[in-house]
């Protein structure tokens, strides 16, 4: 019995240095691994910032290239009817927007869908004003009905894009 009572003497220190290193140990490792996951947040943080706010811009340079009213002035070439300008026009928003795809990964969902809206909101607007054209009248025709049209609505789907873009990237950047 003395034996067994020797050997809990011994052993019972032991084990308490062997728990209490464990568990400084763990808490130890545990907030070296809350560092390190830190640091690396950090790193991805700024490899990335500069990304999302390129597409940013880029967003906002596709927003400002399908407004109709500057749309309208780039994409209008002489002896077009107005056919063919309602058809340029679609065809120039498609494009832009499959061009700027993928910056939909650096932006937010709220500001993807506001952004989708604005390009649909604009080609419809485009085939509605072509609607309330003669088929074979002139591309300038199609023009002034686009801006009759447009001068009817308060805030453009494109307009309220950007400024939901803009308020977005600042709180970002915050």
């Amino acid at each position: 019995m003395e034996i067994i009572w020797d050997i809990l003497k011994m052993s019972l220190p032991a084990i308490g240095v062997m728990v209490t290193a464990y568990f400084v140990t763990k808490q130890i490792l545990e907030a070296q691994y809350k560092r390190n996951e830190l640091e690396l947040r950090r790193e991805i943080s700024k490899s990335l910032t500069p990304k999302k706010i390129n597409a940013y811009e880029r967003i906002v340079l596709f927003l400002e290239r399908i407004h109709p009213a500057e749309m309208v002035l780039r994409v209008h070439q002489k002896g077009m009817n107005s056919q063919k300008f309602q058809a340029e026009l679609v065809k120039t928003i498609r494009e832009e927007f499959q061009h700027n795809l993928t910056q939909q990964l650096y932006i937010s969902n709220p500001a993807w869908q506001y952004i989708r809206n604005a390009k649909e909101e604009t080609i419809k607007l485009i085939n509605v004003a072509g609607s309330k054209v003669p088929p074979n009248s002139s591309a300038i025709d199609l023009s002034n009905m686009i801006f009759q049209i447009m001068s009817k609505i308060d805030h453009h789907p494109v307009d309220i894009a950007k400024d939901f873009l803009k308020q977005e990237l600042r709180k970002t950047l915050r």
